[in-house]
């Protein structure tokens, strides 16, 4: 008897950020083009509630692949990835919510009790200028596609 290899689903995909906070909207970016390559991909603020329901809602089995700009130091543009299962986040490279909490503390609390996806990828794209009203630098659209690229190179 011979087993068919089942094929693991399409990751579920959250990019998270503000539409008018220049950089920030780095993530949604990523969400809609992977969403137009006909992904699951949805996107959020980055607030702890809501990505404790989006975890939730990817399912215990399922990869979760969260794309937020950060600031780690790095030039704008840049793509860091970190897994979320392996260790904590570093949270002082993620940009807080304007509620004082963000991608960082949702993943550290949702380790806490107990409800980490299987398996959770975080890309971060280095952003520059957060303010309220800016574009997108070029060299972080130019981070967009390099983490479009290397999501479907890795899955």
């Amino acid at each position: 008897m011979t087993h068919a290899r089942q094929k693991s689903p399409v990751p579920f995909v959250l990019g998270c950020g503000f539409p008018d906070r220049g950089d920030d909207a780095a993530g949604l970016f990523v969400a809609r083009r992977l969403k137009q390559l006909g992904w699951d991909a949805r996107e959020q603020s980055g607030e702890v509630a809501a990505l404790l329901t989006a975890f939730e809602q990817g399912g215990p089995n399922r990869t979760v692949i969260l794309v937020d700009a950060v600031q780690s130091g790095a030039p704008p543009g840049t793509v860091i990835r970190w897994d979320a299962r392996a260790k904590p986040l570093p949270r002082e490279s993620f940009h807080r919510s304007v509620h004082g909490l963000g991608v960082a503390e949702a993943v550290e609390l949702a380790r806490v009790l107990g409800k980490l996806p299987g398996s959770l990828l975080i890309y971060g794209i280095e952003g520059a200028n957060f303010e309220a009203g800016a574009p997108p630098c070029p060299e972080v659209l130019a981070g967009v596609e390099e983490a479009v690229r290397r999501i479907l190179e890795e899955v």
